[in-house]
């Protein structure tokens, strides 16, 4: 990884499973050499991302930690902004993150509708979180850290499989404070079903897995987040996986009801409980759509938001994603489904051009200063563009169709 930062401060380790040696070769064939660093994570106890950081973070030597996942694309600043950010948040300042976004948004219905869920977390909830020192649910990757802090809580939860959410409330609940940082990492969403089901399957039984460790003690819980906090905990967690798990089950009874005694006589058989069941069922849509379509206007991608009118379908694929992770919760609750990479049909990175505001001072990417044609941008941080300094802000950007 070559990002716009003094190479000498850079320490950078890519850990691996001990039976990866597809990866490992890759790698090697790299020819890196320092600062770069194999580690190998042993073959004991669960399969997991956050073992196999848990591994890493001793040996780690830097005063900061970021974690990046291998097919991240963050922007060349990124990691100077994190330290200005840490410099001027104050020394309870533990984590920030930065944006994550799509870059295959183009590839399909699935890939937009993830682009949408990205902008709506990254882009809108999570700053407004972080504007009322509430506690974030961080996203797994482009988390900036102190790393005397990271070490002082224990470090990732090596069983939790969202070990991102379960990581931030526990910097909430000991005195720290996250922040979300101004600049955005790339990455690569699944464009096949199989692929995201079994993503979304982990993240869902992750949160479970969060909510129920943290609501061992409902009282510590409230000692330690305070009623804004807990009632914010509740309502991302828990409430977000009820949610899907309820839909399905709400929506049918409501279409058995409304086929078995027609429009007119679902009153009567439901009495005043027909309204609520609407009013429920469409504030939720509305919600979803008015909060990811907020985020795709910060992004500068409206063009895609027409993806939100299928959002009531989207919500049945959650459920199902929800309703195969409290199964796997049950049977088999620390397995890692990993996601494929490499699959993507589009980059929306790699045909970015800024355009010229003001003095800035003109960036292509994917071509040369002269505007010949260049290859495309890698796809990992083993290998990012080194560009010239500056936010590569989404709503400056033309993208070709």
């Amino acid at each position: 990884m070559i990002p716009d930062y003094p190479p000498e401060k850079l320490d950078v380790k890519f850990v691996l499973e001990s039976d990866d040696e597809e990866t490992r070769l890759a790698i090697a064939s790299l020819e890196l050499g320092p600062p770069f660093e194999i580690i190998t994570a042993p073959a004991i106890g669960p399969r997991t991302k956050p073992k196999a950081l848990n591994v890493a973070l001793p040996l780690a030597r830097g005063s900061f930690t970021v974690i990046y996942d291998a097919e991240d694309i963050p922007e060349p600043d990124q990691l100077r902004r994190a330290v200005a950010a840490f410099r001027s948040g104050g020394s309870r300042l533990a984590c920030v993150q930065a944006a994550l976004t799509v870059d295959n948004t183009a590839d399909n219905w699935l890939t937009r509708m993830f682009t949408a869920d990205y902008a709506g977390q990254f882009d809108v909830l999570l700053p407004a979180l972080a504007a009322m020192r509430l506690p974030l649910p961080l996203g797994g990757s482009s988390n900036h850290f102190r790393t005397a802090a990271l070490r002082k809580i224990g470090g990732w939860d090596s069983y939790n499989v969202t070990e991102d959410a379960d990581l931030g409330i526990r910097l909430h609940r000991t005195g720290y404070r996250s922040a979300v940082l101004p600049s955005a990492t790339y990455e690569e969403a699944p464009a096949g079903y199989r692929q995201w089901l079994t993503q979304r399957t982990r993240w869902y039984k992750g949160w479970m897995q969060t909510w129920l460790v943290h609501m061992r003690r409902p009282r510590r819980l409230l000692r330690d987040l305070g009623p804004a906090g807990v009632f914010a905990f509740q309502l991302l967690l828990a409430g977000n996986v009820l949610a899907a798990l309820v839909h399905p089950v709400f929506t049918v009874a409501l279409c058995y009801v409304l086929l078995t005694n027609g429009p007119l006589g679902v009153l009567g058989a439901m009495g005043g409980a027909a309204p609520v069941y609407v009013a429920t069922l469409l504030c939720g849509y509305a919600s979803t759509i008015v909060l990811n379509a907020s985020g795709l206007g910060r992004r500068g991608l409206l063009r895609h938001a027409w993806v939100l009118a299928l959002t009531p379908l989207y919500w049945f694929l959650l459920s199902l994603a929800a309703w195969r992770a409290l199964f796997q919760l049950w049977r088999d609750p620390q397995r890692w489904e990993k996601t494929e990479h490499g699959q993507a049909q589009t980059s929306r990175l790699a045909n970015a051009q800024p355009i010229e505001i003001g003095r800035q001072p003109e960036l292509r990417l994917g071509h040369d200063p002269h505007g010949s044609h260049g290859s495309r941008l890698p796809v990992a941080p083993t290998a990012i563009i080194a560009a010239q300094r500056g936010a590569m802000l989404e709503a400056t950007l033309r993208m070709p169709q």
